[in-house]
């Protein structure tokens, strides 16, 4: 069991124009592929999803964005709750909008939902984490993860986002610092 408290409820939760406000990261790395007599290894990124406790397909963690946070911090507590690790939240990939087939509140009848979504560079992976009983993680590579993923607008982010920053050359844009 860890020490960490995932947050619960919606008490807190931001709507804006009939949208539920979400919050999420593309957490990922740089993993070295082999040396070849004294060449410098090639890095390859790959980036962590985790499953679903709603049915099949994997995930990137994501989640309500609060009244008391930004949204970078929203989603580096995603981060750490869902899926165990922690980082730095590197560049802005967009607002991505879908319907959620699950959710359909007071503030939302409709079920809508907004997500701002980061890249985040990890830099420390937990042993225990606040969904660990729920969530399995996968590191895997950017094909792998268009293949797996469950929400199309997940995958957006992916490709139209994070892959179209990553071929740009993956510029940091967004300074290390805390975030409130």
């Amino acid at each position: 069991m860890s020490d960490l408290v995932a947050r619960t409820g919606r008490h807190q939760q931001r709507y804006e124009d009939g949208y539920r406000l979400l919050a999420g990261c593309i957490p990922f790395k740089y993993r070295n592929i082999g040396q070849n007599y004294g060449e410098a290894s090639e890095k390859k990124v790959e980036v962590l999803m985790i499953n679903s406790t709603s049915g099949p397909g994997l995930l990137f963690p994501k989640g309500g964005w609060e009244t008391d946070e930004t949204a970078e911090a929203a989603a580096i507590r995603e981060a750490m709750e869902e899926a165990g690790v922690r980082g730095d939240l590197v560049h802005f990939l967009g607002y991505y909008a879908f319907k959620s087939k699950t959710v359909q509140e007071e503030c939302s009848p409709e079920g809508l939902c907004k997500a701002a979504m980061y890249a985040l560079h990890v830099n420390e992976v937990l042993e225990s984490w606040p969904e660990k009983s729920l969530r399995e993680r996968s590191w895997l590579t950017i094909p792998e993860a268009i293949e797996s993923c469950r929400h199309v607008w997940m995958r957006d982010a992916l490709e139209k986002g994070f892959l179209k920053w990553y071929d740009d050359g993956m510029v940091y844009t967004i300074p290390k610092k805390e975030y409130h």
